[in-house]
């Protein structure tokens, strides 16, 4: 097997960016924010979302454009700062200044119009990068009991 450099770079493009919803960033309050996926046209047709339509509910892996690079968090951190949460590490929380600042949200889907996914409760702001678009399916959700910490559980009470 060949030799993996210590710094492995992967390059991806732009499928689609979000379009309207909410222009600042903010962290809670993502449950009625309304706001349209456009697919890049220069890449895809509107048969790239063909069958879509059949799911309620989709997984939007996005890029959190907006973190500059000298913010990104490597360590263990407060999320959001709190003294009352625990000090945890950047990869036992979701926060956005992550090392490779990508983020995944599930959302629901409104519907589609030729190059235009509509959704609600995505949680990326207007013109935010999508790198990938799947249909959420049952199947790929937890299998058996889940667990939290409570401060999670905290932080997500206003959130959607």
């Amino acid at each position: 097997m060949p030799e993996k450099s210590t710094l492995e770079q992967v390059v991806v493009v732009p499928v689609a960016h979000v379009v309207g919803g909410r222009a600042e960033v903010r962290d809670d309050e993502w449950g009625e924010e309304t706001a349209v996926i456009r697919l890049d046209g220069e890449q895809f047709g509107p048969d790239a979302l063909a069958g879509l339509d059949a799911f309620s509910h989709l997984e939007v892996v996005y890029h959190f454009d907006r973190v500059p690079v000298d913010r990104i968090e490597t360590g263990a951190r407060r999320p959001r700062g709190n003294p009352e949460w625990p000090l945890v590490g950047i990869f036992a929380q979701r926060g956005k200044n992550r090392p490779n600042r990508l983020g995944v949200s599930r959302c629901r889907l409104l519907r589609v119009d030729g190059l235009d996914v509509h959704v609600r409760g995505l949680d990326a702001v207007d013109g935010t990068p999508v790198l990938d678009i799947k249909p959420y399916m049952d199947e790929f959700g937890p299998q058996g009991p889940t667990a939290q910490p409570d401060w999670a559980t905290d932080i997500m009470q206003r959130y959607y």
